[in-house]
This record gives C-alpha cells, structure tokens and sequence, in this order.
C-alpha cells in the first residue's frame, strides 16, 4: 500500500480530515532517524504522531513483538492501545500493567503481538519470566519518559534497555521542555523535534490570579465555578485529601463534581474519567496525575488550587487547556499576586470574582451502568439498539457509550433516566439479562 493511500485510510478510520504539522514532520523524521526526541504539549497529538510511523516499520511476516513502547501509568499505556486500534493496522497490540491479572498477560503474550505496551515494573517483570521474545524488537518508544524516572522507574528501564540488544530505533516523547535525556537510553546523535510553548508567552492561553486565602479558598473556588455557566474547569491539589475534600465541599453546594486521584481503584479512576468525558459532570478534582497522559477532553478552565514546586508541572497542568487552536483561561489562588512563585510572571492580571453568582448551569447527562461488555459480546451498536427500542429513548437522549471488559457506561439525558431504568427492568439484550443502573 502506497504511503498516500495508507494516509487516507488512516485518516478515514480516525474520522479526521487531515495530520497536523507536527504529526506530519515526526512521521517524516521517525522515519528517516534512528534517534529522535519528540517535545509537544499535552493535547497535541503526540501519540498519533509516534505511531502512524511504527506501521512502516512493522513486518506482517515477524510473529514476534517488533516494537515495545514503555509508559508511566496504565491510563496512558491504555490510551495509546485505544489509539493504535482506532489506526485499524490489523497488527495485533497487547498492554501489560500492574493491578492487571499477571497469568491473563502471559497467556495473551502466548500469541505475541507485533505492538507491546507496558509500564516499566511490569515489562520488566515479563523479561524476567522470559514471557516474551526480544530478538525481533527493532523500535523503542519511551513516551513521558521523564514522568517515567520520576515515578521511580530509572532502574527498570535501564534493565530493559539493556536486553534490547537488536533495537534499531529509539524515540523519546515528553511534554516538558528540555527534559534531561538518561545515560543508560545511550542515544549519540538525537534529532530534537520542540513544539513545546512556554505558557505564559501562549497568547490563546489566559492567567489570571484570584485573590484567597487559606481559609476561604473553597469558598472562592465555588464562586469561581459559578462563573463558567456550563464550561468544563479542570481543578488541581496537590494532596489527594484535599482533592477529595475539596469535591466534597463542591457536591454540598449542588454542582456537580467527581475527583480523581492515584490511590483510587482501578474501576473508580475510569468512572471519574468517563463521567467527565460523557458530560455527567463538568467539574474533575485531581492531583497532577491528570496533568498529561489522560484520554480527556480540552476544557476552557484550569484552576490551580494549589500551586505546583516546578515549572515543568505547572506547564503540563495548565496543557489541558488552550490546545491546539483553541483558547482557554488559567487560574492561579494566591493571597498577593507578590506571594506568587518566581516561575509565574508577576505582572498577570487578578481576575475579580463578581459579588452576586448563581450555581453553574447542571450537566445534561447521567452515568448509567450496564453489567457486560466486551467479554459478553456487548458492543456500542448492542446499547444503542437495546436502549432505543425496549428503553422507548429517542438518539437524542443518548450520549457517550464507553465499553470495558466485563460493565460498560452510557450517558443518558437527565430527564430520560427513571423511564429508562423501568423500560428495561424486565428486558432482556440478546438474549440475556444485564443490571442496569444509575453509576455509583
């Protein structure tokens, strides 16, 4: 297939009208380099741009790993796999995590895949029970390999690297400006490819500060969100206490907010997210783990309720807005715009709160929960036929449809949801009985 014709085809399983810049100048250089360092903001398209170049560079006749590409959490190990199977390549992807059944892994590895995705303490785990072949493995793909070392994972990657012996092609991906490139990655002569914007030159990107103090910043974050009538605000703590407490305090106010957090289950995290993404709720309390590497959506507000200790991370904090083309507003609670850290320029303007707010507008949607999914054969074309006919929904009435393994959630509009629940109490989708229910 001619590299005119596998663009279209991509394009059109992607459902977009064309690459963008930097997409386009990295497939060009992946190809052409052996060692490339790819610097582009949260948002940007970077995981597009890594991989529409590892299709060439895959053999159909290999049935061994070709490629492996290194995370530093499972979000964004299963993000990139949900992009990669949107490419529609036919190479078979598999994804290796910690909190993922360790023997479901190694019998999924059985059938090697051409594309491996992992995060560091479970790639090297599987290297350790030889769980797969490394002979056939030409391309290295570290993505947010700076988050990666400061979760700790130096030692991990560095073993890895070291049993990559065959390896051809090495790419480093970050969103943090000059990050500082590891010995043991052994690069010699990189290519730099730096779309990376210091955020306080961004003209679409808004700071502003808000005048607080420390006992009344809930207080003026809740004023603050009354002013974004229906626009989504991303909000950023640096404790996970203060995330969830700070939620809490929203919730008593009646808007609507969910948090989101590291130490939350597995099946938690993804319903926060889902809920943000489908509309449920506008408002997602987080520590900096949703700074990068998160499958959400560009949001118009980003409110720093606590400030970061590093420039890097208040860039990748306030990369969730202002994307690409679009413009958004940044956030900053001081007390004095004097009290603010040297990394923030002194002269940004205060932005002052109106005397008289209403509550921000409510969502339109409710999560509801559906008990099967992937392993029971549920797809999205299953809900929607399931919850128009014996639900009496009109498509209007339905938004979002995300399908996991075992459950899968759908927006449903407000008004629509108690008809739904009694519609389908009793019915059956193929054949079958599923529990049905508001997402708790």
């Amino acid at each position: 297939m001619s590299n005119l014709i596998q663009e279209k085809v991509l394009l059109s399983n992607l459902g977009i009208e064309a690459f963008n810049e930097m997409q386009t100048k990295s497939f060009q250089t992946i190809q052409d380099q052996n060692e490339v360092v790819l610097l582009a903001p949260t948002g940007s398209g970077k995981t597009l741009a890594f991989l529409w170049p590892i299709i060439s560079q895959l053999n159909p006749e290999i049935k061994q790993v070709q490629c492996l590409i290194l995370t530093p959490t499972r979000e964004l190990a299963l993000q990139i796999e949900q992009v990669w199977k949107k490419l529609g390549t036919g190479y078979k992807v598999n994804v290796c995590y910690g909190g993922h059944a360790m023997q479901t892994e190694i019998q999924n590895l059985t059938t090697p895949p051409a594309l491996l995705i992992g995060t560091p303490g479970r790639i090297e785990d599987h290297l350790v029970r030889d769980s797969f072949r490394t002979q056939d493995i030409k391309l290295l793909i570290l993505d947010e390999f700076d988050k990666s070392l400061q979760l700790g994972f130096h030692e991990q990657m560095a073993t890895i690297i070291q049993r990559l012996s065959h390896l051809k092609k090495k790419v480093l991906v970050s969103a943090t400006p000059c990050p500082d490139v590891p010995d043991f990655v052994k690069l010699k002569h990189p290519v730099t490819l730096d779309y990376i914007v210091n955020d306080q030159h961004n003209h679409k990107l808004q700071l502003h500060w808000v005048r607080s103090t420390d006992s009344n910043r809930n207080k003026i974050v809740v004023q603050l969100l009354s002013t974004f009538k229906d626009e989504t605000a991303l909000i950023f703590c640096n404790q996970r206490e203060t995330a969830e407490s700070l939620c809490n305090y929203i919730l008593s106010h009646n808007i609507a907010a969910t948090f989101y957090h590291g130490k939350l289950e597995q099946e938690d995290r993804e319903l926060a997210l889902i809920r943000f993404r489908n509309g449920s709720v506008h408002f997602l309390i987080s520590t900096d783990l949703a700074s990068r590497g998160l499958d959400i959506p560009e949001m118009k507000h980003v409110i720093h309720y606590d400030l970061p200790g590093k420039l890097d991370e208040f860039t990748h904090r306030n990369g969730r807005t202002a994307r690409m083309y679009e413009s958004g507003s940044v956030y900053v609670l001081a007390s004095h715009v004097d009290h603010l850290p040297k990394y923030i320029d002194p002269n940004i303007p205060e932005f002052v709160l109106p005397t008289a707010t209403s509550i921000p507008l409510a969502p339109q949607f409710t999560t509801v929960y559906i008990s099967g999914g992937k392993k029971d054969k549920i797809n999205k074309v299953d809900i929607v036929g399931f919850f128009l006919q014996k639900g009496k929904l009109a498509k209007e009435d339905l938004g979002l449809i995300d399908i996991k393994d075992h459950y899968s959630f759908a927006a449903i509009k407000n008004n629509k949801v108690n008809s739904l629940l009694k519609n389908v109490y009793e019915e059956k989708m193929k054949g079958k009985k599923y529990r049905i229910q508001i997402a708790k």
